[in-house]
């Protein structure tokens, strides 16, 4: 089941909201599990018991974790844990990969599994593996309620696209958390600024994109529209669901970390990463970076180190070689802002900041190429190496389509709107504005979504 769309707007969230607020406190946790594998299992009604069993692995091997009178039985259920997810990955995810993979080397005809990816995966494991490790770690108490922990693992409003919600964060808040009006109107119209970045923004940009591949017309010009149309599709498609998921928590009484912090404004391609899916960062900073040694280990170790988390990364939002190429790309920028950071540092902001569009545009035209040879392409048509004029009349047609969206866009993917907001918040002017705005919004998303013009969230694949 989709955010942006008729049946969770107007039959889905208001029912779950009206039952919710209706039962004691202590069956509000079971009301968000039975909605959420409703949720779930409205898109996967098959995978809906790989996420119960997920979810009854899981909370076994914490208890048992919790259980364990030596280091050694923790170490063992710990493990048996990581097994688990990992092998879960690797069968619904990884194996037509690596077998194509084997295949394609060797000249071999291994079948592929041809498994259809359960949506979320990605996400619902990594959460998993943070609450076994933190057990482990000591640094989170045994969830010893199942109906808690399985409301946790599946909670909709971030189940199918994150943020990666780690159990230690939300653990008070599964078994005591407050509810007001305050949090339920903050987390509404968190949930509309979401709504409206998608639908409105990210949804009009999918539509130029298409455009852009069926064109029998395509010009340089023409591959600059592409390349930052999906900039700004992924980042406003991404942090609309990351908006509605943080809004929509609030109203059920959690407060989920951000996700996003405007990260086309970076100087550095260190500092877009701290600023782009916070939630996957820190999560392989803490668990996977930081346990090699991170950066206080010899120069060597730490290229290891930094080679082997942008591997994962990339092989994270997708199992193909380009998404490993793509996750190495940054490495190396990485790599190479640290060994230069005293010239880098004498740079003007304004190259700088250029200089990280740049990497991160080329790097996203590599993320969204079906294969390498599109992606070369791609690049070159970009550069005006690909046999294609300066510019059509075809181009010139959709660029005047679409400067007013590119505009927005480009404003919208800055603090400026935020900040002027924020001035207006607390004026008189500002609280009767807002509920104008907020009806005004859903009434225009309900527009789109009944003309059928929507498009799924792009990291549902991941």
């Amino acid at each position: 089941m989709l955010f942006s769309s008729i049946p969770f707007l107007f039959y889905f969230l208001p029912a779950v909201l009206i039952l919710y607020f209706l039962v004691p406190t202590k069956l509000k946790n079971a009301v968000l599990l039975l909605f959420s594998l409703v949720f779930y299992a409205w898109g996967e009604p098959k995978y809906v018991f790989l996420m119960i069993s997920t979810i009854c692995l899981f909370f076994f091997c914490g208890i048992a974790i919790g259980k364990a009178a030596t280091q050694k039985g923790k170490k063992l259920w710990l493990t048996v844990s990581v097994v688990i997810s990992l092998a879960l990955l690797a069968v619904f995810k990884y194996a037509d990969f690596a077998v194509g993979s084997v295949n394609a080397a060797l000249g071999t005809s291994i079948p592929l599994l041809k498994l259809a990816l359960p949506i979320g995966i990605s996400f619902y494991t990594f959460q998993c593996l943070s609450y076994t490790i933190d057990v482990y770690r000591g640094d989170a108490a045994v969830q010893r309620n199942i109906i808690s922990f399985g409301a946790y693992v599946s909670l909709f409003p971030q189940l199918i696209a994150g943020p990666i919600v780690r159990y230690v964060d939300v653990a008070r808040e599964l078994d005591h958390r407050t509810h007001s009006w305050n949090d339920i109107a903050l987390g509404l119209r968190r949930f509309l600024v979401g709504l409206c970045k998608k639908i409105l923004i990210a949804d009009r940009f999918a539509v130029l994109l298409n455009v852009f591949r069926d064109s029998s017309q395509q010009s340089v010009l023409f591959y600059w529209m592409y390349a930052i149309a999906f900039m700004l599709h992924i980042y406003f498609d991404f942090s609309g669901y990351s908006d509605m998921a943080i809004g929509l928590g609030r109203v059920f009484g959690f407060h989920f970390i951000e996700n996003f912090n405007y990260p086309y404004m970076s100087r550095s391609i260190g500092e877009f990463w701290r600023r782009w899916h916070m939630s996957l960062g820190s999560w392989f900073r803490d668990y996977v970076y930081i346990p090699l040694g991170g950066n206080r280990v010899k120069p060597l170790r730490w290229v290891f180190n930094t080679l082997v988390v942008w591997m994962l990364t990339g092989l994270w939002h997708g199992a193909a070689w380009n998404f490993v190429v793509w996750g190495l790309l940054y490495a190396v920028f990485l790599m190479l802002e640290k060994w230069g950071k005293p010239i880098i540092d004498r740079i003007p902001d304004l190259l700088r900041r250029c200089y990280v569009l740049l990497v991160v545009m080329l790097g996203f035209v590599l993320f969204n190429a079906v294969d390498f040879t599109q992606a070369l392409s791609d690049v070159k048509g970009l550069f005006g190496l690909n046999d294609v004029p300066l510019i059509t009349k075809e181009t010139l047609y959709y660029l005047r389509s679409y400067a007013v969206l590119f505009i927005i866009g480009f404003i919208g993917a800055t603090p400026h709107v935020r900040n002027i907001g924020c001035r207006l918040e607390n004026t008189k002017f500002g609280a009767f504005l807002e509920p104008v705005l907020m009806i005004a919004a859903l009434l225009v998303c309900t527009a789109y979504l009944v003309d059928g013009s929507f498009s799924p969230f792009l990291y549902f694949r991941f």
